[in-house]
C-alpha cells in the first residue's frame, strides 16, 4: 500500500465518531484496545470491555455447567446400562431374561410403565401384566408397521391407538413413550408420566444399547 493511501489516526478517529456503534459490532477489536486509566470519557470503553468479558464469561460458565451436567447424566446412564447387561447375562432362560429387563427398567431407570410385546409366547410368563403376545400380522399392530420397518428406537408422544395396544387400561398414564425394537421378536415400550421425558430428537444411543442387549440375550435360547 502506498504512503498516500495509508489511513492515519485522524481518519480513524473521524470514522469512529461517525460510527459510534462500530466497536459494538466488532467486540473483538474493542477487547484488544489499550485504554488510558485517567478520568474522562475514555474510561467508558474500559467499562464496555469489562462488560463484554463478563458476558463471555457467563456464556462459557453456562456451557461448562451444561457439559458437566450432561457428563454426569451420561455416566449414570452408562452405569445403569452396564448393570442391565449384567442382569441379562446372569438370567437363565428367556423368561428370566425378560423379567430381569423389566425389573431393571422399573428399579434402576425409574420407569413407571413397561410393556413387552412379543410375536411368540415364552414359557413361564403366562398371565404377567407387562407382557402381550401378538402375531406380527395382528391387525392391532398395523399402526406400528413403520416402526418395525425402520428398526430404530422411537421417542415421543404416541397416538392413542398405539397407546391402547401397549398400555390398555393405563393408557392415560403414558404421557410420553419410548419404543425399543426387538428385531423379529417384537418390541419393548417404556411409558412415563412426564410428557417431556421422551421426545422426538432426543438421543437414543442408550435405548438402542438396551434393546440390542436384550435381543442378544434372548437369542441364546433360540432352538
Amino acid at each position: 500500500m502506498s504512503e498516500s493511501s495509508t489511513i492515519g489516526s485522524t481518519e480513524v478517529a473521524a470514522f469512529l465518531r461517525r460510527n459510534p456503534r462500530f466497536l459494538h459490532d466488532y467486540p473483538d477489536l474493542a477487547l484488544g484496545l489499550v485504554v488510558p486509566r485517567e478520568e474522562g470519557r475514555a474510561t467508558s470503553l474500559a467499562s464496555y470491555q469489562l462488560d463484554v468479558l463478563r458476558d463471555k464469561n457467563r456464556e462459557l460458565n453456562k456451557r461448562l455447567h451444561e457439559l458437566f451436567h450432561n457428563a454426569q447424566e451420561n455416566e449414570r446412564l452408562t452405569v445403569r446400562t452396564h448393570q442391565l447387561v449384567l442382569a441379562l447375562m446372569r438370567a437363565r432362560g428367556a423368561a428370566q431374561t425378560l423379567t430381569a429387563m423389566v425389573a431393571c427398567l422399573i428399579e434402576d431407570f425409574h420407569t413407571e410403565l413397561v410393556r413387552v410385546v412379543l410375536h411368540t409366547a415364552v414359557d413361564g410368563l403366562d398371565g404377567v401384566e407387562w407382557l402381550s403376545v401378538l402375531p406380527r400380522d395382528a391387525a392391532v399392530l398395523a399402526p406400528f408397521a413403520e416402526f418395525f420397518a425402520k428398526g430404530e428406537p422411537l421417542c415421543g408422544r404416541l397416538q392413542e391407538e398405539k397407546l391402547d395396544v401397549l398400555f390398555g387400561a393405563r393408557v392415560h398414564e403414558a404421557q410420553s413413550c419410548a419404543l425399543l425394537p426387538l428385531g423379529e421378536r417384537g418390541m419393548v415400550a417404556i411409558g412415563s408420566l412426564d410428557p417431556n421425558r421422551f421426545y422426538p430428537g432426543m438421543g437414543t444411543l442408550f435405548l438402542r444399547l438396551m434393546g440390542d442387549s436384550l435381543l442378544a440375550a434372548l437369542e441364546r435360547y433360540d432352538g
